[in-house]
Parts: C-alpha cells; structure tokens; sequence
C-alpha cells in the first residue's frame, strides 16, 4: 500500500536475547524476498523484565521504543508524539512455547505454497497473517498501531473491506465462531452500532448464546487491534506515569519498580486502562471506561484458528485446511498425504491423515494416519525403520543447546497420554517408576516428565538408539535410560536452539529446491523456477544451484531441449546474483572471444565438455554485476546453439528426391503469396512449439491483387554462385547484387545480417553446396551441377511488415533451387526445410509463416509437445460463400512503423524458459484460442477470436504495440469486428475484420481524420487458395 515509511514491530514476550535476534534475522528475511515493504523499520523488542509483563505492558514498551527510534530519526533528542502523525506502526506478539514446532506460533510452517511469490520460501503462520493484514485488515487504516498475538491464523472473506472515514478511538476485528468453539475463548458484546459493551472469557454456552449474530455465529476476540493517532498521543504518557513507567525499559533503567499486570484478560483493556489513568481524575465506572471507545467490526464469513496445545487438532489443522499436499517437497515415490520442505528417498509410505514436515528420510518407512513427523534427519531413518508405529504418533527432532553443546533429541507425544497409552501401563512394560520422571512437588503432566534422554556424563550426545527408541519398544535397558541425563518436554522446548532449528530448515529448504529445480527440469514442467532461484541467491546458495543446473545440462543428451533450458536457467541465476536492474540489458551481444572456445565445443555436438568449459569461463564473469549480465547473456546464447540443435532433429521430416535437371539457363520462378496470422502465432516458435504444443490458424493472401512473394534461379555456366536480392515496387525497388567465386565467400552464411545470408543459408542448407569442406566452390560446383547457379529473389513488401516475408522467402528459394538443380520436394518437406535453415542462420522463428504463404487458403497447422519438432497442416473445408465474405471483409493497414521482431522473440524465449506464470498459462490460452477459430463459421465469432488474439500477442511480448498503433485502433475499433497487428507485433501490417463489406475507403477516412497519424496506407486483401506456385520455365 502506499503509505508513508511506517515501522514494524515484533514483541517477543519472554524471549531470550538469542531468540530475539532470531526473530530480527527471520524478519529480514522477509523482507528480503518481498513480504515486507522495503523501508519498513523493522525491530524486536524484548521485555524489561522476567518474568513477561504479559501483552498489555509488552505494547506500551514496544510503543515507547517505536516511538523513540522514530524520534532519533526524526532529528529529535527526546521522544516526541509528533513523530506519530504520519506513522503506521504493526506491533505483533510472540514467544509462548508451543509444543508442536520447536520454533514457536510464528514460525510454524503451514501446507501452503503461494504461486505469486516472487522468491520461494516456506510459509509460516507470520506469513500468513502479515499477508491478511497487510492486503485485507490494514489498507485504508489512518495513521496509528495496530496490535496483534502471533498464536492464530486469520481469514478473511475476499471481499472484505473496513471504512475508515471520521474514525477515532480503537478499532477490534471480530471473526465468527460456533458457541462450543466459543466456550474455550473470548466473546465480545456489541451494541447495533458496533459499541463493545463487554468482554467474556470462557463463559458459559448459555451466557455466549446472548452474542449471537444474524449468521447464528458469536464474535470471537480475534486479536488485531487498532488505535488511532489521538489514543496513543495519551498512552505514551503513561511511561512516565507511575507505578505504570515499571512497564517499559525507561522505567526500569530509571529505577522503577517492575509492575506484573498478566492478571488483565485482554492487553488492550490494559492499554485503555493507562490511557484512562493518565488522564485527569474521572469518576465514571472502570467498566464503562474500558468500553466507550471501543468499537468491533463483525466480519461473516471469516474464520479465526487459535493454534491450540492439542496434538490431535494441530494434525487435523495441516491435513484437513492445506492448500497443497506436497509442498516444497521433493519425493522419489509420491504418496498420498501432506509434506512439507522434505526430502523423501526409497519406499517411503505416508497414510491419509498423516504429515511430514521438515524431514528427510530414507525408506523403508510406513508413515500412519495421524502421526506427525517433523524434524528428523537421514541418520534417523535406520531407527525410525525398526519401531512398530502405529496411528496417532508424534515424533520429533529438536535442536536444543546445552550450554555449548548443540545436540538433537527425539520426542513422541499424543496429548493426555504417552504412546497413545496410561501411564500405568508405562510403568508395567518398562519398569519405570513415577519418581524417575517427575521432581517431588512438581505437576505430574507430560509437559514435565524427564521422559527424554539427551546426554551421556561419559558419552556425550544421545540419538534416537538410546532411550527413545527403548521407548518405543526398540532394543535398550531401564537402567541404561537412567543413567543418562534427560529432559521433560518443557525443558525440551525452553532449551530450543531456535537459530541451529530454522538453520536446519533453511538447509533442508534449499537442498529440496534444488531437486525440485532437477525434478521440473527433467520432466520438462510448467512450474516457474525464478522464485526458487532468487530464494537461493538471497541465500547465498548459488554456487550449489548452478553446479545442479549444470550437471543435469550435461546429462540431458538425449533431450537437447532440456539441456538448452539449463543453459537459459543458469542465465536466470546469473542475473539474480548481479541483482534487478544492475549491471545492464539482459539483452545485448554475445560473441565474447573468451567464450568461444566453449560454443565451439557445443556446436560440434559435445555436451558434456560443452558444459564444462562454459563453467570454467563462467568462474571467470562472477565478481561484478556487469560481468555476471555479460556472461547470463553467453549463457543464452550457449542455450540457443542447444536449441537450434533440437529444431534442427526435424531435418527427418524433409525428403527429397531426384528428378531431371533442367537444361542449362532455364530459369525457374516460384511465386509466394503473404499470409495472415489469425489466431495462436508464438505457439509455434521453438522451444513452446515442442514444450508445449503449438497450434495456428492463418490464411494465404496476396496484397493489391499481387503475390508480394517470389524467386527465381537457374544453372550457369561459370562455376560461381550469383545472388541477387531485390525489394519494393519496381520503379522504387532496391537490388543487392552478391558473388560467391571461393568457399570462403560462404563463411558468414548463419549471421543473419550479413549481406545475402539468407541466399548464402539456402545453398548450404539445400545441400547445393558443402560448408565447411576440403573441396574448393567450384570443384563442388562443377562436380555437382555442371557450372555454378544464380537466385533472384523479391519482395513487394516492407521490411518488418509481420506478413512472414523472409520464412516465406526461404521456401521460394528453396523450391527454386530444388528445381533448377532437377530435385523433387513436397510442400511438407518445403516446410521442414525452411524450419532447418532458419535455425542454421541463427534467427530462431516458428513454423507458421512458410505454413502460411506455402500452403494456399485457410488453414490450422499444429505441432505436438515433443522432439523431434513436427508440423502438421489441416486446410479448414470452409464454403466458398463464406471465404468470400471472408475476403470482402479483410482489409490491410501499414502502420508505417517498421516492426523489429528479433529483440520481441529473445524476450518472449526468455519469459517462457523461466516460465513465467502469465506466459505459461498464455501459451495454452493461445492453443486454445486456435482451435476455437478453426471452428469458427462466422465472421463475428473470427472477429472475437482475432480480438482475443491480440491480447494474447500483447501478454507474449509486453511492448509490441506502439502508441501509434494503439491510437490506430481505437479509431478503427467502431468499424472493427476485431483487428491485430500481424506477426509478432511491434509494427508493420495491420488487419482488420470490418463489420461491412469493402470498407477500405471508410477506414482511410478515419485515418486521415486522426490527428498524429501519417505514413500509412490501407490495401485490400485477397485470399489465395493455391499457396506457392511454380511458374512456366523459361
């Protein structure tokens, strides 16, 4: 939200210094990968006494330390309330024990993965409650505190939303809940007008019924509290206010006496009690002071979970309200049930109703319903395997520190009993006495049983081997159980070593998304992995991801689409570690000599030394943000020499065969028509094409009655090659005149803006020539063919017009020198061909071009999710009356800006090898949109798939639509039943489907009657149903 710098503050009730600074490193983390606003002030704020205050005395603490930072920063020498005029302060309490995760409410990891995160982590209950308030709860708030306990998960109806106009005094959220559920925590009384009039805690059902609302549900005391900037202004005061200064640091470190005010329900009772005591001498009743400005908001629908003591219900809470059952998981044999950031190796088997967090275990291990196993590592799994589990078991692994010993215990709990059996029973199977377990006087509960051993006097630490796996019935002796030191559960959780534990997870985290990273690359997913690999970055983990990245690269031989999606990935890494907007354009030259030596490695087909060597170099690029972009930019081009490799596998598709060779001189034309995209472009183009599966609908035109299209060529008698390219109208046309006498000549034949390189590409490509070879230009020449060739080539059309000119070149080319030289082709193989030699000169590109102006009419043209990349043509069996229709309302636009397709598909290939969520979802949208109009048998339902189409464009390749062209548009849209920009975008060509037939001089009217307008022209469109055409020898 936009608001002024606010500050965050996190109150840990009773925490050690340790654990605070614990929670300030976990908060910066946070903020970090985004779940905080950048800015936001974060501090933790312990209390000034033990034991705790309780959450009343925290707030005004964490209040008057907010206030104090503020000051300082402000330039003040005192603490000022000025400082809170524009101030949005959160103060959120933690610190209660919590017997089911070592590291407390806040950071209990719940079974949500959220697909919006920017960087991958885990989420935990302060995950989920920051997102509430800070997109739900909070938004609109004025200047003032919000308070809130860390112990519950909120949520809230989508559509909530709280007003905020002239509101002053203290504002408490108030969620739903049954009577029974009510019993067990606190009901607010409200008037109509939301006025709290009381406050009861665990009161009686009949007591509670009287709170009822329309729903049938009773508000709950639901923790997030707000006061507003006028409050606060006068709780401050309290902290010179004796005895109540005993409540802040200030006043201990100024001699006052610590005051304990845990006896107050309700912490903000507390605060409105000093608020009211600081005031001047009021003789109104306390309970109507407490009261007057406290107003509830009442929110159906919500719901509040308080995470209780009860194992039972903390196992239902994971397994029945998860989102996902494997969430940062990584599992070689998947099973049915949640799991979260674990690592699951050989037969492992998880029963429904059973979780496993934060583990990694080796099989074979049978998990039963209602058991939760959380924290163990590998070395457990060998005593985990030899114990008889039955249902409802709780194992855990916590990391306790013992002065300076650092050692991981073992428990298992179910509640009110021990192995889901009495005590008494305890005692007969292992002839353990009460008195071995609990102190003289002290509570006989499980909380407090020395049960659990973790040191040996001569020893040292205890695994799972000694005493808990006696416990469970493993091998082991009562005496050797007592003579070790033990711990109670209590003193389990009180010894946590909180940063060794989150440490432990972090690891484990990491270690699970980089197989994760191998799992989604290998079976070539959709899942985005930009998320996991700037969570590594930020980790410092880098190092292991690329070295995982490039070992599966090596070992993805027999898919080179795989192994060119490692290259892209590590480019991804790269740019994460020089960091957003550092270090320059992801886009930019990449023909470095220093990486030359590894793409020639790869361009001869050798993988792994390929790899390699671009690791070695790649060591070389690391120590600045410049250097790292330059290299992800090699990396790219690594990933694309991969990639032309896999396209190039369609080289199968394409036969030739051998028929009489035309005399010498005898030229043969070939004439093209341009086509019209009208749905699924960007489906086609390498990698999406065979990633994901590609389908487009396009149709055969030629532009003022002419085929824009053609080439020509013949046998000569001098063993040369002659390339002549020409473009424009005849009176306006410019010809490019290129000799090739020697070999060499053909060197630059794959740079895509050398002069003639596309002619040059086709003699290679057609195999009129051999490139590199031993043999010189003219022994191939004349050995070959009796003399050398020569190519005319043409184009009626602009450059960068998006009609598919240079794909639908090259297969004029082709098909002219298949004639010239007596070789037989079919227009299937025409395709694969141009498909071949686009990948050979370097410029990428999908199939839908040559498909569309080598095959005449109105077409749908698919490839499969798969290697080798093969196009499939359907011609669509549609009425002549309605392609004439068709025809009648098709009309073509120049822009007159010129459209630069390369940067656009460098960009879109990058978003979709991250897989970027909107591109992958596109994609399929794309393929979708494709089939609808192939079925389309109407011009409004083609107008409404043209419009789609060209949303969908503008998702592919941000930016392919200039401000020239948008003004275009919306004055064509009344005309329009739907209009796009051909091709990729960016320029050139602009279509429309008009709502009346032969509208061209309507549409030329309204151009001209836009201001900003000029430089184009409007054409008619005519369908050509025979698609390339050779033309008589002569």
């Amino acid at each position: 939200s936009e608001r002024p710098l606010g500050a965050f503050w996190q109150t840990p009730t009773s925490l050690s210094k340790e654990r605070v600074c614990v929670c300030v490193s976990e908060l910066e983390v946070r903020q970090q990968r985004g779940g905080l606003l950048q800015g936001t002030l974060l501090l933790t704020v312990s209390d000034p006494q033990e034991p705790g205050l309780g959450s009343g005395g925290a707030t005004l603490n964490a209040l008057l330390v907010a206030a104090e930072h503020l000051s300082a920063r402000a330039g003040y020498t005192v603490v000022t309330t000025d400082v809170l005029d524009d101030a949005h302060i959160l103060i959120l309490h933690t610190g209660r024990d919590f017997p089911w995760d070592s590291c407390g409410r806040a950071f209990c990891w719940l079974p949500v993965e959220k697909p919006a995160q920017t960087v991958q982590g885990p989420v935990c209950c302060l995950d989920m409650l920051l997102d509430c308030l800070s997109n739900q709860v909070c938004p609109g708030s004025p200047p003032g505190v919000w308070v809130c306990s860390t112990d519950m998960i909120l949520t809230m109806p989508t559509t909530f939303e709280m007003s905020w106009e002239g509101f002053s005094g203290v504002r408490v959220l108030a969620l739903p809940g049954d009577v029974s559920y009510a019993a067990n925590h606190g009901v607010y009384f409200a008037d109509e007008q939301g006025r709290v009039r009381d406050i009861i805690y665990k009161g009686s059902e009949e007591r509670i019924r009287r709170a009822a609302q329309l729903d049938g549900m009773v508000p709950l005391v639901s923790g997030p509290v707000f006061f507003c900037r006028r409050v606060l202004e006068r709780l401050l005061k309290a902290h010179v206010t004796p005895p109540l200064d005993g409540c802040t640091y200030m006043g201990m470190d100024s001699g006052a006496p610590p005051l304990q005010v845990c006896s107050l329900r309700l912490y903000f009772s507390f605060v409105i009690l000093i608020f009211f005591t600081s005031l001047c001498a009021c003789h109104a009743p306390f309970h109507l002071l407490v009261f007057r400005f406290l107003l509830a908001v009442y929110v159906p629908g919500g719901c509040y979970d308080y995470l209780t003591l009860s194992g039972r219900e903390h196992i239902d809470r994971l397994t029945k309200k998860g989102t996902e059952r494997d969430t940062l998981s990584h599992i070689q044999v998947p099973y049915w049930q949640w799991r979260s950031v674990l690592v699951l190796e050989g037969d492992v088997r998880v029963a429904s109703g059973a979780v496993i967090q934060h583990c990694h275990l080796q099989g074979p291990v049978e998990v039963h319903s209602g058991c939760l196993l959380s924290g163990l590592e590998v070395t457990s799994s060998s005593h985990i395997q030899q114990l008889a589990l039955t249902n409802d078991h709780i194992i855990q692994g916590h990391h306790i520190q013992l002065g300076e010993i650092k050692i991981t215990v073992s428990c298992d709990d179910d509640g009110a009993t021990f192995l889901n059996h009495r005590w008494s029973d305890l005692y007969s199977r292992t002839g353990i006495q009460p008195e071995d377990l609990w102190w003289s006087g002290r509570s006989q509960s499980l909380m407090e049983a020395r049960l659990f051993p973790v040191f040996q006097p001569r020893g040292g630490a205890v695994g799972l081997e000694v005493g808990v796996c006696w416990l469970l019935g493993g091998p082991g002796a009562l005496e050797q159980w007592r003579a070790v030191w033990r711990l109670s559960l209590r003193e389990v959780l009180s010894l946590t070593d909180q940063e060794g534990e989150l440490r432990w997870r972090e690891a484990l985290f990491f270690q699970v998304g980089r197989r994760r990273v191998m799992d989604n690359l290998k079976s070539q997913s959709d899942r985005g992995l930009l998320p996991s690999f700037r969570a590594a970055v930020l980790g410092g983990q880098h190092e292991e991801l690329l070295c995982t990245l490039d070992s599966i690269a090596a070992g993805s031989r027999e898919n080179l689409g795989v192994a060119a999606r490692c290259l892209a990935c590590i480019a991804d890494v790269l740019a994460c570690l020089a960091g957003e907007g550092r270090g320059g354009l992801r886009s930019g030259p990449a023909a470095n000599p220093a990486w030359s030596h590894a793409f020639s490695i790869l361009e001869k087909g050798h993988l792994l030394g390929g790899v390699q060597a671009l690791a070695t170099e790649r060591a070389k690029w690391l120590s600045r943000p410049d250097l790292l972009v330059r290299a992800a930019r090699h990396y790219e081009a690594a990933g694309q020499v991969l990639l032309r490799q896999a396209v190039m596998l369609s080289q199968r598709f394409i036969s030739i065969g051998q028929g009489e060779v035309p005399p010498l001189g005898e030229w043969q034309d070939v004439e093209c028509p341009a086509r019209l995209d009208l749905s699924g472009g960007w489906s086609d183009t390498p990698p999406i094409a065979f990633e994901h599966g590609g389908a487009v609908v396009n149709v055969a035109v030629k532009v003022d009655g002419r085929r824009p299209i053609g080439a020509r060529a013949r046998r000569i008698k001098e063993p040369r090659l002659l390339l002549v390219s020409s473009s424009g109208v005849q009176d306006d046309a410019i010809a490019m005149e290129t000799v090739c006498e020697k070999l060499e000549d053909l060197k630059d034949h794959c740079v895509p803006y050398a002069p003639a390189a596309l002619l040059k590409a086709v003699c290679v490509c057609s195999g009129l020539v051999t490139y590199p070879s031993r043999q010189s230009l003219d022994e191939q020449l004349l050995q070959r063919w009796g003399g050398g060739v020569e190519i005319h080539t043409w184009s009626l059309l602009p450059h960068g017009s998006g009609l598919g000119t240079s794909s639908i070149l090259a297969g004029a080319v082709l098909a002219a020198v298949y004639r010239c030289t007596g070789r037989t082709y079919d227009t299937d193989s025409l395709i694969h061909a141009v498909l071949h030699l686009e990948q050979m000169l370097t410029t990428g590109g999908g199939w839908q071009d040559q498909v569309g102006g080598l095959v005449g009419g109105v077409k749908v043209a698919r490839s499969k999710a798969c290697l080798p990349l093969r196009v499939e043509v359907e011609r669509l069996p549609l009425s002549d009356d309605f392609l004439l229709s068709l025809q009648q309302h098709l009309l073509l636009v120049y822009t007159g800006k010129t459209r630069l397709a390369r940067n656009l598909l460098q960009d879109t290939v990058r978003r979709w090898y991250s897989r970027v969520p909107s591109i992958v979802e596109n994609a399929g949208q794309l393929v979708d949109n494709a089939e609808e109009c192939a079925r389309a048998c109407s011009l409004p339902r083609l107008g409404a798939c043209l419009e789609r189409y060209w949303g969908q464009k503008k998702v592919m390749a941000p930016g392919c639509e200039p401000a020239a062209v948008r003004t275009m548009m919306d004055a064509l849209r009344p005309l329009a039943l739907g209009q796009t920009l051909a091709g990729a975008g960016g320029g050139g060509f602009l279509y429309l489907l008009t709502r009346q037939p032969q509208q061209g001089e309507a549409v030329r009217q309204v151009l001209n009657n836009t201001q900003g307008l000029r430089d184009f022209s409007v054409h008619p469109v005519e369908l050509d149903m025979d698609g390339i055409s050779l033309l008589k020898s002569s």
